[in-house]
């Protein structure tokens, strides 16, 4: 099987689109919420969406899912080196997708804290 590159157009449009999971999430808050904490929270949500060093490791976790998928799919002599890097590089886009939107996420509740909102989660 060989890998075209129009295959990976869709895997670099849904990285594309995943840029601002981990923003929209809603927050536990002990207490009352004060008069400025939707702007605050929209402020850092949009801060966490700017950070595009995660999509850079998200990027970078593609590339070396498809590496070592193409390693083993190469090992496998019931496979090829195609279909593994397909497939490591999907492993890869998911794992990486998720420690973004982990990071967003952290990115917005230290920004809201930073900001003295009383937010735990």
């Amino acid at each position: 099987m060989r890998i075209s590159s129009l295959s990976l157009f869709p895997l670099i449009a849904v990285l594309g689109a995943c840029s601002g999971l981990g923003t929209n999430e809603t927050l536990v808050v002990d207490g009352p919420k004060s008069a400025s904490f939707d702007s605050d929270l929209a402020a850092c949500r949009n801060l966490a969406r700017q950070q595009g060093q995660l999509d850079a490791e998200t990027g970078a976790a593609v590339v070396l899912g498809a590496g070592l998928g193409a390693l083993l799919g190469w090992a496998d002599p019931g496979s090829n080196g195609g279909e593994g890097a397909i497939g490591g590089a999907l492993g890869g886009a998911a794992v990486g997708t998720v420690s973004a939107a982990e990071k967003r996420q952290e990115i917005v509740i230290n920004c809201m804290i930073g900001r003295g909102h009383n937010v735990v989660g």
